[in-house]
């Protein structure tokens, strides 16, 4: 079975996921919410999904057997997944999201969050636990139904982001939205319209459309510079298929990088600490007045570094993820007043504080970004990567220095690593590249940083080589 936990939530193949194993560990987290004091029988759980095909199938699972399992499952149809924790969050219940983000609908998952927000690494091996205790045959997984609460979830979110700017802030811009399969794709029009801007819906599919937005593929920068120029749009935006992780194209239909994203949102709260993985550009820490704090890449180990921040009595804590994934673990000052802690990933925060930055410095965007000088960086991945290919590259990478100044000799020489999360390495010459098996996909990724654009992009190129032709025959040490 490939179903496991990786980096947000549970992972795997539709085949796997439907049916009995859905129902098995919905079953899993509701007996660990019983058993732990964080719910009692009878306590609601709301249940979202995206729009891939199998996931109205894996939700009505999913619901049967937490209403089997004690609690009252309450159905929030499809929407973003940061609408859902807010929700959740709210009314003081824990939630279920069947999603797989941005990988392909022949694979899906579940996210699963505490009635105070995401379940951690402690809870997902307890859930893990208790799944493998259950007996499969005796798993009943006979589809349910609930009340419908989408209505509210979807008010709630709305008027969260409608808090954010001041009134018209976005007056004046003219933004396309990149709607594709995106349960955020609605949303966006909803909010960005709120405050004046004049939008534009691009691309809306029926079909499942898998968009990473830390790795966007050649294809869908194609279809952003196509829009971008054919309609003179001041920026496009959208999201991943749940809508956490944030899309930002400038007027060009070039990406901004999520991690820029999120150190304007960061500049933007006036945040003290920010929480980010160690595969976010290495200028963060000079482009703001915030601590940084590094992790590995997740959200369960961003939320955790919130977490300690707090513990030590930090306030204006807030992290974000490379994929622009924006968290807060403060209150913050907004246009209208404060703004609760949302611990989760959000895309609607940093898409809004990245067009505020455009409209109130009357500026492209394109300019906003090349001020910031950061170094350039890339990222891209290789999918349908063998996992135990991966495992063995990491492992004879890290064996020894004498294999990783082998591997990387056509690059360039090593002048210090990192294994905080995969590889991460710097050339003598100040280069960046970091190889990084993916925590929840059969997939490899690389990211790079380098002076320019062209060269970030060569360094990325050369990479990825290196990984292919290693798995295709230089295994021997």
């Amino acid at each position: 079975m490939s179903l496991k936990f990786g980096t947000s939530g549970l992972r795997g193949l539709v085949v796997d996921l439907e049916g009995h194993a859905s129902a098995l560990y919905a079953t899993a987290f509701a007996r660990h919410l019983l058993g732990s004091g964080m719910a009692k029988a009878g306590d609601p759980v709301l249940v979202g999904r995206d729009f891939r095909p199998s996931s109205p199938g894996i939700a009505a699972t999913c619901i049967g057997a937490l209403a089997r399992a004690g609690l009252m499952p309450l159905d929030c149809g499809a929407l973003p997944t940061p609408a859902l924790a807010l929700q959740g969050l709210q009314i003081g219940a824990a939630s279920l999201m069947v999603t797989g983000s941005h990988i392909p609908a022949d694979r899906n998952g579940i996210k699963f969050y505490r009635p105070d927000g995401e379940i951690d690494k402690q809870d997902e091996a307890r859930i893990t636990a208790i799944a493998a205790s259950l007996k499969w045959d005796e798993i009943d997984a006979t589809p349910g139904a609930a009340n419908d609460q989408s209505a509210d979830a979807e008010a709630l979110f709305i008027a969260r982001n409608a808090a954010i700017l001041p009134p018209k802030a976005l007056s004046g811009l003219k933004v396309g939205v990149y709607q594709h399969s995106t349960t955020a794709r609605d949303l966006l029009v909803t909010v960005l319209e709120g405050y004046g801007a004049e939008t534009l819906p691009l691309g809306r599919s029926e079909d499942f459309v898998p968009v990473d937005t830390e790795a966007v593929s050649e294809e869908t920068i194609g279809l952003l510079r196509n829009w971008a120029a054919k309609h003179a749009l001041d920026a496009i935006v959208s999201a991943d298929g749940d809508g956490d992780r944030p899309l930002v194209a400038d007027e060009t239909g070039e990406p901004l990088r999520g991690d820029l994203l999120g150190l304007i949102a960061a500049n933007f709260l006036g945040a003290q600490v920010v929480v980010t993985p160690v595969t976010s550009n290495s200028g963060i820490e000079k482009a703001g007045s915030f601590r940084v704090v590094r992790t590995k890449v997740g959200s369960p180990f961003v939320i955790a570094g919130m977490m300690q921040a707090l513990d030590e009595g930090a306030s204006g804590v807030m992290g974000f993820e490379a994929n622009g994934g924006l968290l807060t673990a403060s209150e913050f000052s907004v246009a209208s007043g404060r703004i609760s802690p949302l611990p989760t990933r959000d895309s609607f925060l940093p898409v809004l504080a990245a067009l505020y930055l455009a409209a109130e410095r009357k500026r492209p965007l394109s300019e906003i970004v090349a001020g910031y000088g950061l170094p350039f960086a890339a990222a891209d991945r290789l999918e349908h990567f063998p996992v135990e290919t991966s495992a063995a590259l990491m492992a004879h990478l890290g064996a020894s220095r004498d294999n990783l100044a082998a591997f990387l000799a056509p690059i360039g020489p090593v002048a210090w690593t990192s294994e905080t999360d995969g590889l991460r390495v710097s050339l003598a010459d100040g280069r960046i590249i970091h190889f990084r098996p993916s925590g929840n996909a059969p997939e490899m990724r690389c990211y790079v940083e380098a002076e320019t654009e062209d060269a970030a992009k060569a360094l990325l190129q050369q990479g990825l080589a290196l990984v292919k032709t290693w798995a295709a025959g230089g295994k021997s040490a």
